[in-house]
């Protein structure tokens, strides 16, 4: 049994985990079929709630619901009550009235989700909150990854870039790890967090080091839209220090993969040819988007009402 919202990484199981994941290789044949639509959440409804920019989750949210048959509701909040001074709570309970079925929350504040889940009745689901989580990031990274190696259970992950900014590396350290790899994290010490080594990764400043040996390297975007201070001198000495390029990609292992949760700062993070060409594995991670967000809506959408309120 998995629980009413999908909130972070963080409270689930292994077996929760493992639970999406499967339930999302069924979804992925959807998409390979001439009419890419099945019945299974028709006469339900999906609000997507995006307070903050997004392109590649929220159209695969929208084409998830819509390939189960739900009525995908996107709200924005430009065009709101919100522009009215109206609260955050106010147009969540405002919704709730509605009944939909689910509810998917994007923010730039961290938590949220979680207060908007506790005033509402139906699911919440998490799309990003500030720096704090991005669940479903990780679990198609998991997925991603598991098709690539056949299992997670003993890889070398190494996640490099802006630790301190990203909420998709948090949510994929806990998934990782729960999953039974070993997570390295390599960044400019004040990318670092302090006391991360307590979510059991070892962090590195020198990147040859904590590539050394890695099966998946994931690059991490430079969020400058977050960024409130010099914590690197430039993009270009950040490219040549910890950008991720074919040269020092030769101390991971032969057979490693390359992967960046988008969008892709070109010659920053990636060398471009890793962007477009393997072992770069990047539109692989779009395309298992659309399978497990559609996993999630039918496994937390698509529950009858006496369930979804355990």
């Amino acid at each position: 049994m998995i629980g009413r919202d999908l909130l972070g990484i963080e409270r689930l199981e292994r077996a929760e985990i493992e639970r999406i994941l499967d339930t999302a290789e069924h979804m992925r044949e959807i998409g390979t079929r001439e009419v890419k639509k099945v019945p299974t959440l028709r006469g339900r409804t999906i609000v997507n709630l995006f307070f903050e920019s997004s392109t590649r989750t929220r159209a695969s949210f929208e084409i998830a619901g819509k390939r189960l048959s739900a009525d995908v509701i996107n709200f924005s909040p430009s065009t709101s009550s919100l522009k009215k001074a109206e609260s955050i709570l106010d147009t969540a309970r405002t919704l709730d009235a509605m009944d939909p079925d689910a509810v998917v929350v994007r923010h730039a504040e961290a938590g949220v989700p979680q207060r908007i889940a506790d005033v509402l009745a139906a699911p919440v689901i998490n799309a990003g909150d500030g720096a704090h989580e991005h669940p479903t990031q990780a679990l198609l990274d998991l997925l991603t990854v598991r098709q690539e190696k056949g299992c997670i259970d003993g890889l070398t992950v190494t996640i490099v870039g802006d630790i301190l900014h990203s909420r998709v590396a948090r949510s994929n350290i806990y998934a990782f790890r729960k999953l039974g790899a070993e997570v390295r994290i390599a960044a400019p010490p004040p990318m670092i967090p302090c006391a991360i080594e307590a979510l059991g990764v070892k962090a590195y400043t020198s990147l040859r080091e904590a590539l050394e040996g890695a099966d998946v390297v994931m690059a991490l975007r430079i969020q400058n839209e977050r960024l409130a201070g010099a914590y690197f001198p430039s993009t270009r000495e950040y490219s040549a220090t910890f950008g991720i390029d074919r040269a020092k990609l030769r101390f991971a292992k032969d057979d490693a993969i390359v992967m960046h949760p988008g969008p892709v700062n070109r010659g920053v993070e990636l060398a471009h040819d890793l962007a477009d060409h393997r072992p770069g594995v990047i539109l692989d991670q779009v395309r298992n988007g659309v399978a497990i967000r559609m996993a999630v809506l039918y496994l937390f959408a698509g529950r009858q009402p006496a369930e979804a309120a355990r």
